[in-house]
């Protein structure tokens, strides 16, 4: 082989390595940090970029899409002296390559203290059940205090949620308790509220019964009321109609005294002071009725009177007559003898010592 063509193909390689040392094709969404002869140079976008060969080298390689971290779980104690442990998940995007290489070392572990120190001082201040409710509050403080922090080092915090809230076993015991007393308490309250409303519906309807039913009963009194006024009208035309005289109106009534007795509650009843009255009408009613009867009996009366020559006989006309008054003196007699043994009960039946009276007068 030809000793000059070993040098140029060795000359030749040489340049092939330095053209290929000094091309750099960059994907979509990285950035490279590039550095000369050890000082920050540039920082190379997607694309190809030309390198100077020997001087220029590539020292970090960066991703600047939007990056998820999620933290171990760190104990934490809450203003009531309570260890809980939580962790969080941190969504952050690096907007500044150069800062995010050269202003800090590690960026990562930088935001995960700075995490859990923030996440400290925000729980310090809560209680546990203060805690639990205010996620939303904690996770907006945390979200304000690491992008004011990590803006310096090219690093935007977009968003930062708390993924866990672990209390000790003790605790999860106690509030389980609690929550079971409380939901009992709201099924006893609701249980209490549901018979009140069936008790209310149950009065209200019993009202409601009450009040329909008392109208029927007005309503059917009202009509009997009316049946009775018209039927008691009607009798009083048809009385009127017919011209009835005063010994038929005595009859009816003396018709009607019996029934005033017949009802089972009445333990006595007031005789009328009519009653006399009417029975004298009747009497008297039944004296014209005598007084009408033919001449001839009276003549044939006179005449045996005569021949007898003693003291005259009554006849049977007379002697219904007579009856007839003494019955209406009689029954005068009972009425009153009637009132005074009510009085006579009622004063015995207040003052048991009173002896009780006798036989009526005129009772036989």
């Amino acid at each position: 082989m030809d000793p000059v063509v070993i040098p140029i193909l060795v000359a030749a390689l040489a340049v092939v390595l330095l053209v290929a040392s000094s091309v750099r094709i960059v994907p979509q969404a990285r950035r490279y940090n590039v550095e000369r002869f050890g000082r920050y140079r540039r920082t190379l976008q997607p694309g190809l970029n030309l390198l100077l060969p020997v001087a220029d080298r590539i020292n970090t390689k960066l991703d600047v899409r939007e990056q998820v971290y999620s933290s171990d779980p760190r104990p934490v104690i809450t203003e009531d002296n309570l260890v809980v442990n939580i962790d969080t998940v941190l969504y952050y995007q690096i907007t500044d390559p150069r800062a995010a290489a050269y202003e800090v070392a590690d960026y990562l572990q930088a935001i995960d203290q700075l995490t859990v120190t923030t996440l400290r001082n925000v729980i310090g201040s809560m209680d546990l059940e203060e805690t639990l409710t205010s996620r939303e509050e904690i996770n907006s403080r945390l979200r304000a205090v690491l992008d004011d922090a990590t803006g310096k080092w090219g690093i935007r915090v977009n968003r930062v949620e708390i993924k866990a809230i672990d209390p000790p076993h003790t605790i999860k015991e106690a509030m389980e308790k609690q929550m079971r007393a409380e939901r009992d308490k709201r099924a006893a309250i609701l249980h209490a509220e549901g018979e009140r409303q069936a008790k209310i519906l149950t009065a209200e309807g019993t009202k409601q019964k009450d009040i329909l039913e008392a109208q029927g009963t007005q309503q059917a009194m009202i009509l009997r009321a009316d049946g009775e006024a018209k039927a008691v009208e009607l009798v009083f035309q048809a009385v009127h109609r017919n011209n009835a005289d005063a010994k038929i109106l005595a009859y009816k009534y003396l018709e009607t005294l019996p029934h005033l007795a017949n009802s089972d509650n009445n333990t006595f009843w007031v005789i009328p002071g009519e009653l006399t009255e009417a029975i004298r009408t009747v009497t008297r009613a039944f004296g014209e009725q005598s007084a009408t009867q033919p001449q001839e009996a009276a003549d044939a009366d006179a005449d045996h009177t005569s021949a007898g020559g003693g003291t005259p006989e009554l006849d049977a006309g007379w002697s219904v007559s007579l009856d007839a008054a003494a019955a209406a003196d009689e029954a005068g007699r009972q009425a009153a003898a009637a009132v005074s043994d009510a009085k006579a009960e009622a004063e015995a039946a207040k003052s048991p010592q009173t002896p009780r009276r006798g036989q009526t007068p005129g009772g036989g």
